[in-house]
């Protein structure tokens, strides 16, 4: 930042901490300047410090892939103290340092929050998602992928109380079962992405639940669903006009017979056709893509 440096050690011009704050400078120039820029800009001066702590009162999105996955607990703590406005929250793979107790003060505090990122955030615990239940009604997105203390309490009061989920990713939360995945889609039928990737107890009752019970589906991930099988899919086909992707890849009972219905409509797959498959096995083991006559 060494433009917005000069324009302030230039009296005769003016000095850029003249300009209003809260109407010029946070809405329409500290915005577009990186969060790692905005937090060594805090050095300069007193002045400087207390407009970057107004910017940062005010910031709607938080992404703490901008400053660095190690970032200080204090000096987290001390950027978000004073934020009551969050519409976006990123803590993605912040386990070396995110607990409940770092995180719970925030959520608490920011009632607008309706994008959360906790990928990855293994430190935390079950009670960090019943604070974000109980604190944020109107969330949307949520991802919760390889938070493995994610259990079927805390994912029912997840669902009694943010029924406006339109994403979730509970990729290898291995705690859950398809009696907490039947209850989450019972309560949030505007379900338009779901992951539960990795996850080998996941099984039909799920699947069929989820078919059932959000007819705006567009992306599903079973990738790893041991336990699903073909009838489940069939089910999906059925009730699931508007699904545009779906992950089966080492689905291992999932097979072509129920895959066509939805490869025939246009839905993107992760499994090739069984000649595709065949053809690409035949050219790993040989090294080349023979001439198959197709008509035999």
């Amino acid at each position: 930042a060494p433009w917005l440096l000069m324009m302030s050690l230039s009296p005769p011009r003016g000095c850029l901490l003249d300009l209003p704050w809260e109407d010029i400078l946070v809405p329409h120039i500290l915005c577009h300047l990186p969060l790692q820029q905005l937090l060594s800009l805090q050095r300069v001066s007193k002045s400087f410090q207390s407009l970057i702590q107004l910017y940062l009162a005010n910031m709607r999105c938080f992404d703490s892939s901008q400053i660095g996955p190690a970032i200080p607990r204090a000096a987290f703590v001390n950027l978000l103290k004073d934020n009551e406005v969050l519409q976006q929250l990123a803590l993605q793979n912040c386990s070396d340092w995110l607990t409940d107790r770092e995180l719970l003060p925030v959520i608490g505090q920011n009632h607008h929050l309706h994008q959360i990122q906790l990928k990855g955030c293994a430190q935390l615990s079950r009670h960090a998602l019943v604070a974000i239940s109980l604190s944020c009604p109107n969330l949307r997105r949520l991802s919760l992928a390889h938070c493995e203390w994610v259990d079927s309490l805390s994912l029912r009061s997840l669902a009694d109380h943010c029924k406006a989920l339109e994403a979730v990713d509970l990729t290898a939360c291995r705690q859950l079962k398809d009696e907490a995945i039947c209850y989450l889609v019972q309560k949030c039928g505007r379900l338009k992405s779901l992951s539960l990737a990795v996850n080998a107890n996941v099984g039909d009752v799920a699947v069929e639940e989820i078919a059932k019970c959000c007819p705006e589906l567009e992306h599903l991930d079973l990738t790893g669903c041991l336990r699903v099988k073909n009838d489940s899919i069939r089910v999906l086909a059925e009730y699931c006009p508007k699904l545009r992707s779906l992950k089966v890849k080492h689905c291992h009972n999932v097979a072509e017979s129920s895959l066509s219905i939805l490869r025939s409509r246009g839905v993107e797959l992760d499994v090739e056709p069984p000649l595709q498959r065949a053809l690409v096995l035949l050219q790993d083991v040989v090294g080349f893509a023979p001439f198959i006559n197709l008509q035999i």
